[in-house]
């Protein structure tokens, strides 16, 4: 019964929480917006590895996981993100709470599994001010805001066609659209004019894993994994509308829409360089667990050619994880504390934003728990994300950010046979 109201809460919570802007960063603007977060709560505890999988847990950065399920895993989770943003001269605070994935996964034969589900890929949401003075000594005041986001759909398979080597594939078809807009006014000017920009995107793109896992002296286990997230290929379909509109009550005068054709703008193509991570890492099955990950994607292949924004350029990018977990005893029973899962791990992503000429980067340290339900597989997980972001030179803004996620991971039996009715 319990398993089942949770399921059902979060179903609910789906509709509305995927449907809310999931950002408030500036830098959403830029790329296709904020890139969110593909694995569970577990998993970004430890500073966001994506190496590691067990029999109870899914893990929806890496397909080849899902060979060593042993239990039908539903899961889901939740975010509620603080954030601090500050330039030279103020600084305010902002918070948003969000649905980041939900999912299920199931064996089908031994060593095999499946999964599918639904997450954000990315989110758009600012309202940024601009006031300078013009050549005729008038306040000119710029407002530009963002909206918007790309959901994701995804399947996933993996196996062990040899012992202690595992692989994986999941097929994402990702869609949603993104708006854009910049009003602005001039003193003494009854009008002011507006530059209202929308993209409707669609595409497909695959992620491939190899995991290689032996045993070492009966006891212990390397973890050694290739991820590749090929490049994805995002059609986009483009509107423009530009014109002006009354300063007093807000109604638009004279608002048409641009005709893209002759610029070859209405239907343009967003490409995703292709990301690999390198993972390798060492632990004691159910006792403890420690790795490491570096990926890199050429971004500087990526552009976006219907925004054309002057004052930014992308480069390769790249981070480095680190993270692990303990557990002191999971059979306990004299002590519930002794069967807490304790994770953390640090973060630092190269983010390949330049914007003003500065490097848009990300540093990031993880830390949190995961309960056990009752007597079951089941587990409740808590964890808790601080980090910064961007830099107040050139002036640019700097996010601060406390993240605080909940994810719930329930288990049951499928294609078992009962023995007693």
């Amino acid at each position: 019964m319990v398993k089942k109201f949770l399921i059902a809460f979060f179903c609910v919570a789906a509709h509305g929480l995927f449907a809310q802007n999931a950002t408030i960063s500036p830098y959403s603007y830029f790329g296709i917006g904020d890139l969110r977060t593909s694995g569970t709560v577990e998993n970004q505890m430890m500073g966001r590895l994506s190496l590691y999988g067990d029999s109870i847990h899914l893990n929806l950065s890496n397909p080849a996981a899902y060979s060593k399920l042993r239990l039908t895993t539903y899961t889901a989770g939740i975010s509620h993100n603080m954030f601090t943003l500050k330039d030279s001269q103020e600084k305010q605070n902002a918070k948003v709470t969000n649905l980041d994935y939900l999912a299920i996964g199931f064996p089908i034969a031994k060593k095999m599994g499946v999964g599918f589900g639904i997450m954000p890929l990315s989110s758009v949401g600012y309202e940024l001010t601009d006031e300078t003075t013009n050549s005729d000594e008038q306040d000119v005041t710029n407002v530009f805001t963002g909206d918007g986001g790309l959901n994701r759909i995804f399947i996933s398979i993996g196996f062990e066609p040899i012992k202690n080597v595992s692989i994986g594939v999941t097929g994402n078809f990702n869609f949603g659209t993104l708006e854009y807009q910049r009003i602005q006014s001039v003193e003494g000017v009854q009008f002011g004019t507006l530059d209202r920009r929308v993209s409707r995107i669609n595409g497909l793109d695959f992620n491939y894993a190899l995991n290689y896992t032996p045993t070492i002296k009966d006891k212990y286990t390397l973890f050694a994994s290739v991820l590749v997230n090929t490049q994805g290929n995002l059609a986009s379909e483009n509107s423009a509308r530009l014109g002006s509109f009354s300063l007093v009550n807000g109604q638009e005068i004279e608002v048409i829409d641009v005709n893209l054709h002759p610029n070859n703008l209405k239907y343009t193509e967003l490409k995703i360089p292709t990301k690999t991570t390198l993972g390798l890492g060492f632990g004691e099955n159910k006792k403890w667990f420690i790795g490491g990950e570096y990926s890199f994607q050429p971004f500087s292949e990526f552009k976006n050619e219907f925004l054309g924004i002057d004052n930014v350029s992308y480069m390769d990018a790249s981070t480095f994880t680190i993270g692990g977990y303990w557990v002191p005893d999971y059979r306990s029973l004299s002590g519930y504390h002794k069967r807490i899962t304790y994770r953390a791990g640090l973060r630092y992503e190269v983010s390949g934003l330049e914007v003003n000429g500065e490097e848009i980067n990300d540093f990031g340290i993880n830390f949190g728990f995961g309960l056990p339900l009752s007597s079951s597989f089941s587990n409740l997980n808590l964890g808790f994300e601080v980090g910064k972001r961007g830099t107040t030179d050139e002036n640019l803004i700097e996010e601060g950010y406390f993240n605080i996620k909940v994810g719930l991971s329930l288990n049951d039996k499928w294609f078992f046979k009962r023995k007693i009715d």
